[in-house]
């Protein structure tokens, strides 16, 4: 299964994303995504929690985020985001895979550079299938994969079809 990196590689990629995000915001990739108000998200590997701000403006106060990842430090920080920043509509899951979410249940999932250090991606994207609503979007960005590679290894499954490609993300749609 997948394990978490050290506490120090964690730091040191939260400090990375705050540059990154300085010159690069994150409202600019989730722009792509077409997130409404009142939207339920689940940000699957949310790491140093660069999306989660963003996600509130956009789904407002009748939406809801769920950040999951599967190492300790993430959890703790998006907690003091949320905190820090007022946001009462956000809830954590300390996971590898399973989201502990109803079936049908979100209307987006964002999957960002993540996929490339999963060590079971097909159990993460059935999982993924299950909880994302008949009509949701998969977004997807990993930096670390070339496109042909993303295409193959999402759709292969079966439970995903390509239905657009951004600058940024390509969204897939789930398949019943």
């Amino acid at each position: 299964m997948d394990k978490p990196m050290s506490n120090s590689g964690f730091k040191l990629m939260a400090l990375i994303f705050r540059v990154r995000d300085f010159f690069l915001p994150r409202m600019d990739v989730l722009k792509e995504v077409g997130i409404e108000a009142g939207s339920c998200i689940l940000d699957y590997g949310c790491g140093s929690g660069s999306y989660i701000v963003p996600l509130a403006e956009l789904i407002g106060t009748s939406g809801q985020i769920y950040a999951l990842d599967i190492h300790p430090l993430a959890i703790k920080k998006v907690l003091q985001i949320a905190s820090h920043k007022g946001i009462n509509n956000m809830r954590t899951i300390e996971s590898n895979c399973e989201t502990g979410l109803p079936d049908n249940f979100v209307d987006v999932v964002l999957l960002y550079d993540t996929f490339h250090t999963l060590a079971q991606p097909n159990n993460v994207l059935r999982e993924l299938h299950r909880v994302l609503k008949s009509d949701g979007t998969l977004s997807f960005s990993d930096h670390h994969m070339k496109e042909q590679d993303i295409l193959t290894r999402i759709t292969n499954t079966g439970l995903f079809r390509l239905s657009a490609k951004g600058k940024k993300t390509y969204s897939f749609s789930k398949v019943r």
